[in-house]
């Protein structure tokens, strides 16, 4: 049976291979795609979903726009990543699909509430459109099986030396989804860095004739430069699509319940504290490890396992 979910998402190149995977794949029923601004600015990311449900095929889906920016802060896009579209320059024909009236907090909650069935909720974004949906309507808690975002880090970041920029991006947001009290999975860094596509396999299907794996091979193609001195590099990442890979085939990675927390200032602002000790610290000892959630932390993969589903269930095997 398919797991019903709703995709929240600020489009960019990896959220647009995560749509494409989630909406081509029989394991997974999209009932809605909420936006919020982060990678582009919000404007530009309903335009690149709705475009890129038309490039999957995809039947009417209901797509939304949401927060335009952090509850706090200022919104800041990362177009030195993903291009000033949001979409590293990828020409997409016009769409004729149309955002919805009501906005995503609004879709959000009626889908939520009118499903037969608990709903994963998938984050590939800042959490802001979450955390606006769990304060105002926290009554959607009782149908959420789990929520399943991409963000944050055991080990490194990549926004900050600590932060992972979904959550450095509205950390406040993130603080308050761990504290609503769903279930929580978290697909980051540590293995969002692993998974990747050959640059041969991208090439071939960049140039190749199914008009669909040409729009894959050039998502993955895109090239980033990590500074302004160095020459852009291919890396295949297949970036926020493995977080929606794993809810297909969760022994694919190894994951562990371990005690989360997000910093909200100094220089760590946005850094997601993940406890890997495996016995009580002093902090417990004297009664100062209060503020913590447990969550599902993704920490290993089989990257060469979730990049060939990924290929498959797009028929992009080159």
């Amino acid at each position: 049976m398919s797991v019903p979910v709703i995709l929240d998402v600020d489009t960019g190149v990896d959220d647009a291979l995560a749509i494409l995977f989630a909406v081509r794949h029989p394991g997974v029923d999209v009932l809605g795609i909420s936006c919020v601004a982060g990678n582009a600015p919000l404007a530009q990311v309903v335009d690149n979903t709705l475009r890129i449900l038309d490039a999957a095929g995809a039947p009417a889906i209901p797509v939304a726009a949401g927060a335009v920016r952090p509850l706090l802060e200022p919104a800041r896009a990362a177009r030195h990543v993903h291009g000033a579209d949001g979409l590293g320059g990828i020409a997409l024909p016009p769409t004729r699909r149309r955002a919805e009236q009501a906005g995503a907090v609004e879709l959000m909650r009626r889908l939520i509430l009118e499903h037969d069935r608990p709903v994963t909720l998938v984050a590939l974004a800042p959490q802001t459109n979450l955390a606006l949906l769990l304060r105002t309507h926290p009554e959607v808690a009782g149908n959420l099986e789990r929520i399943v975002f991409m963000g944050g880090s055991a080990s490194v970041g990549n926004a900050t030396a600590v932060a992972e920029f979904n959550v450095w991006h509205d950390p406040e947001a993130a603080t308050i989804v761990l504290d609503a009290n769903v279930p929580t999975y978290m697909y980051g860094l540590d293995v969002f860095n692993r998974v990747a596509v050959d640059h041969d396999v991208a090439v071939a299907l960049e140039h190749g004739d199914d008009p669909l794996a040409r729009v894959v091979g050039a998502l993955l193609g895109h090239r980033v430069a990590l500074s302004e001195d160095e020459l852009a590099e291919y890396t295949g990442l297949i970036g926020d699509a493995g977080a929606v890979c794993s809810i297909v085939d969760p022994l694919a990675l190894r994951t562990e319940v371990r005690p989360v927390r997000i910093e909200l200032a100094g220089y760590g602002r946005g850094q997601t504290l993940v406890d890997l000790r495996f016995s009580p610290g002093r902090d417990d000892a004297h009664g100062l490890a209060d503020g913590w959630t447990n969550v599902e932390v993704a920490l290993a993969v089989d990257a060469e396992r979730i990049a060939r589903l990924f290929l498959d269930t797009l028929g992009a095997r080159a």
